[in-house]
């Protein structure tokens, strides 16, 4: 299977949201879009994003790599790709190269399935099979209860099982909570994300108030890089604990696996370095006997789900939807499951987009 990378390009595009999203409360992100051609005339879409601004860095970097290590050489598998490319942070660390990466490594992997005709779910060493959706758009830490009600059974009637709420870890946070379980039906569990703003004390108490609802899980309950306050936390949670979003490559999280400090990891495309990262947190999950819940892009993940059984969960949270078309649905049972008939991810570039958000 002997081709070349002939063409390689980098652009982003700021696309502004409706309003400040989730725990974080941003309002626009910077997409980072790779294309790669090659020398048979197959083309691999990939993308990457930054959250809050600071993109033009992360393209210059993805625009730098592409130059040294891709444009005009001969292809590789996408794994291989991608260890070349991580070896070159050798001397910067993975920062924003990560971000980079994973928008040529998205690419990469599109266009070898591509050139196999297969979907992406089995070219990672999968089948198509489909797995629960949770309802997470459109909530606050700061929500009324009565909003946030009406949008977990918005959730529920669409037919999810789980709907996550955001707390700020007060004692506000409890109100929305329960108000949130008396709307919904007994059926549909509860997670909960604090989004790193707790520290050991109040998670403890939250995490006591979290047990008497059966919560599906506590998520980023303390700052990403308090190592030891997670294990400290979970050796009486009495919630199974969830993190990982913020976490960049495997070697971030194996100290969380090896404390069983989480039973719930969630890499996030961007920050995990791309499509090979999030299989090798899926792999090491299989191994420890976690559960993987990947960070946004359902129709991505919906992928990487065919090839772990670890991976249990996908994430309704829109944020790039908007600018893709044709991506798969989660059907009226809250499944979703991918189109075994599209080669590559099958996540297409909606018509106008590049011109309405290309950054010149």
């Amino acid at each position: 299977m002997s081709y070349s990378y002939t063409n390689a390009s980098v652009e982003i595009w700021k696309f502004p949201l409706s309003g400040p999203t989730g725990g974080s409360g941003i309002t626009a992100v910077d997409v980072i879009v790779v294309r790669l051609e090659d020398s048979d005339g197959n083309v691999g879409d990939g993308f990457s994003y930054v959250l809050g601004g600071g993109g033009a860095v992360v393209r210059d970097h993805a625009a730098d790599l592409l130059d040294r290590f891709v444009a005009g050489q001969g292809g590789l598998h996408p794994a291989a790709l991608w260890r070349r490319l991580a070896a070159s942070l050798n001397r910067l660390g993975r920062g924003t190269g990560y971000l980079a990466i994973a928008a040529i490594d998205v690419a990469a992997w599109d266009l070898y399935a591509k050139r196999l005709g297969e979907p992406l779910g089995n070219v990672l060493g999968g089948a198509a099979r489909p797995l629960p959706v949770y309802g997470s758009g459109g909530f606050g830490p700061t929500q009324d209860p009565e909003a946030a009600s009406a949008r977990a059974v918005e959730y529920a009637k669409a037919g999810c099982s789980a709907v996550k709420l955001r707390v700020a870890g007060n004692h506000a946070d409890v109100a929305r909570i329960h108000a949130v379980v008396a709307a919904l039906p007994d059926d549909v569990d509860i997670m909960v994300d604090a989004n790193e703003k707790c520290d050991l004390p109040r998670a403890r108490w939250l995490a006591a108030e979290l047990a008497e609802i059966n919560a599906l899980w506590f998520e980023e309950p303390l700052p990403a890089s308090d190592v030891n306050g997670y294990a400290l936390l979970a050796r009486d949670c009495p919630v199974p604990i969830a993190t990982g979003e913020h976490h960049q490559g495997s070697v971030e999280l194996t100290p969380f696996f090896a404390a069983g400090s989480c039973a719930i990891v969630q890499p996030d495309l961007a920050m995990m370095g791309g499509i090979t990262e999030c299989l090798r947190v899926a792999q090491l999950a299989e191994h420890y006997g976690m559960t993987v819940a990947p960070h946004f892009l359902p129709a991505l993940f919906v992928h990487l789900a065919a090839a772990s059984p670890a991976v249990r969960w996908l994430e309704d949270f829109p944020l790039l939807e908007p600018l893709f078309v044709d991506l798969p649905q989660m059907d009226s049972n809250g499944m979703m499951i991918f189109n075994e008939t599209v080669p590559g991810h099958g996540m297409r570039w909606a018509p106008g987009a590049r011109d309405e958000y290309r950054v010149e």
